[in-house]
């Protein structure tokens, strides 16, 4: 190893002399810190291996280790092919795929004990070979995937619902995402499991911690996740900094009372400090890891004004840092199109730093989901989830803005799976049914294609 090490310095320097390439004033390589990354930084990189000295500041790649990585690191700085891409600025359009590795893992294993139907399918019935890959073509720029912090600690039921991403299992789909050229959107849930406006539970590994350790603890997590997602090659060109926190997040650990969980309401300041401190903590590690990454905090009260208002004046009071707000909506939950358009409205008019995303929408094709019933203006059909989706993309529009939609679980797909061992959402067959796959046919319905709308402009 240490001949291969020699060997490269000697060849890399003759051809760096040759071609007098030098990089200057770049601080990511700057090893020796002299205002450079040049020859002399893989020289310091490679002394630093050969010393075994553990000084982190030849970590060039932020893997939390020094070796022959870091050199090659050093290497690409100089020969300009580390160099990120300026960041899109444009809309952006597709789904929270979170569960695709899971759907695709469980159709390999059906497909192996003789379900030959267990696959993804286009509206014509023709096999799908990659889903990212084929989304991109039917006009899907973005999509999105949620990290908590330790799934295997959430209950039975929840994981049964799809609580089982890791990191481990976004480094893969993050990759992947951006591999197919597409934008990717990284959604922190600071939390083992479900994260949303009624359970924003702190990790059971961080639950004797008192407020100051916790918000220290909050930057060190996302520090090191954005870390090992870089060194994975799925650096994040969005960050939500949390998953619908209109009334705070970390609250307490399960089974705290009610009175302790330390929300965070309108009509009162408390535990709004301690919220945008922990906000704080993790936009910091956001801006330090991925400085062209935006972020996002993510509420869902868009039929609620006066708490949506609220809670985006609670960050401008507080200085918290991010660039985008990003809304949750539903029909059957939120209420029609005019709802939408009030608090797309309200914020644009309040918060006009601000750019806007719908980053979680849906709509059924067959059964009724939520408390709502639309089923007058769009029928639970195909053609009804098609109409939701072309009048919802109608009614963003115009609203400059807004800048991404996203639907939520689209990749629901039991087809060859479902009442089978293999089934994925097998917490009492309760299928999701407003996905963008039929559960019946395996097929992709008609709003798959229709989202393509939104960036058609």
């Amino acid at each position: 190893m240490v001949m291969k090490v020699y060997y490269k310095r000697i060849l890399l320097a003759l051809a760096l002399t040759l071609a007098s390439v030098s990089a200057n004033a770049a601080s990511r390589g700057d090893v020796n810190d002299d205002g450079e990354v040049n020859i002399a930084d893989v020289n310091a990189v490679i002394d630093i291996i050969l010393s075994g000295s553990g000084n982190i500041a030849a970590d060039v790649n932020g893997d939390g280790e020094v070796n022959i990585a870091d050199v090659n690191a050093v290497i690409d700085i100089i020969l300009g092919g580390d160099e990120e891409p300026e960041p899109y600025d444009g809309p952006v359009v597709g789904g929270d795929i979170s569960m695709l590795t899971k759907y695709e893992a469980h159709q390999q294993m059906a497909l192996r004990y003789g379900i030959r139907t267990a696959h993804y399918y286009d509206k014509n019935g023709q096999m799908i070979d990659d889903v990212i890959t084929w989304t991109k073509q039917q006009g899907w720029n973005a999509a999105r995937v949620r990290l908590f912090v330790n799934p295997a600690n959430a209950s039975a039921a929840d994981v049964g619902q799809g609580v089982v991403q890791n990191l481990d299992t976004v480094k893969v789909l993050g990759r992947r995402i951006k591999e197919a050229g597409m934008q990717f959107m990284l959604d922190f849930h600071y939390s083992d499991s479900w994260a949303d406006p009624v359970k924003q539970y702190t990790p059971a590994e961080w639950a004797g911690l008192d407020d100051e350790a916790l918000v220290q603890k909050v930057y060190e997590y996302t520090r090191d996740c954005l870390r090992a997602l870089k060194a994975a090659g799925a650096t994040p060109d969005y960050i939500q900094t949390g998953n619908e926190i209109s009334y705070g997040m970390l609250w307490g650990p399960v089974g705290t009372p009610t009175a302790q969980l330390k929300k965070c309401y309108s009509g009162s300041e408390d535990n709004w400090g301690r919220f945008a401190e922990l906000l704080k903590a993790a936009g910091r590690a956001c801006r330090e890891e991925c400085p062209k990454a935006k972020i996002i905090l993510h509420t869902e009260r868009v039929a609620k004004l006066s708490i949506l208002t609220n809670f985006y004046n609670q960050m401008r009071s507080k200085q918290v840092d991010y660039d985008i707000i990003g809304l949750s909506y539903y029909p059957y939950f939120h209420g029609d199109l005019a709802t939408l358009a009030a608090a797309l409205n309200t914020v644009g008019n309040s918060y006009q730093d601000k750019e806007i995303m719908i980053v979680e929408t849906g709509y059924s094709y067959h059964y009724k989901v939520g408390d709502l019933d639309y089923s007058s203006t769009w029928p639970l059909t195909y053609e009804g989830q098609r109409r939701f989706t072309a009048d919802l993309v109608a009614r963003l529009k115009p609203y400059a803005k807004v800048k991404g939609l996203f639907w939520w679980f689209p990749e629901a797909n039991e087809y060859g799976l479902g009442g089978s061992n293999w089934s994925v959402l097998h917490v009492n067959d309760a299928w999701y049914n407003a996905g963008l796959w039929d559960h019946e046919t395996g097929r992709a319905t008609p709003a798959l294609y229709e989202l393509k709308g939104f960036v058609e402009r």
